[in-house]
């Protein structure tokens, strides 16, 4: 994987994050990802290709809503909660109980070592 940039803080735009929640995989994501644990991307479970799941964590980092790092081979994603509050505060919660309320992205969890899945949030 290659070196990503991760915008700073105040590099975090309104537009960019509001348009990242635009799509169920990745409001899904952040269901998952809100429980505050770093998830290694083999463990992220989405009705899709391995390829397009890649391409809505891209959308989530490029837009600061999550932080990736590399270990190894490993890929690991967390969301960026603090930097997301002080940005935007009540947005995240608004966005979850939302989502919630409306069961958008409950089909996006995480694989369990039993490689069953559990549902998100």
């Amino acid at each position: 994987m290659r070196q990503v940039r991760h915008p700073e803080r105040d590099e975090i735009t309104f537009i960019a994050v509001v348009a990242a929640f635009s799509d169920p995989i990745r409001v899904g994501l952040l269901r998952v990802l809100a429980d505050g644990r770093e998830r290694q991307w083999g463990e992220l479970r989405a009705p899709v290709a391995k390829s397009t799941l890649s391409h809505h964590l891209r959308v989530l980092r490029d837009a600061g809503v999550t932080r990736t790092r590399q270990e190894g081979t490993r890929c690991y994603v967390e969301l960026r909660r603090e930097d997301l509050d002080a940005r935007f505060p009540g947005l995240v919660d608004a966005v979850l109980h939302g989502a919630e309320g409306d069961d958008v992205g409950a089909d996006v969890g995480v694989v369990d070592n039993a490689s069953t899945s559990r549902p998100a949030g």
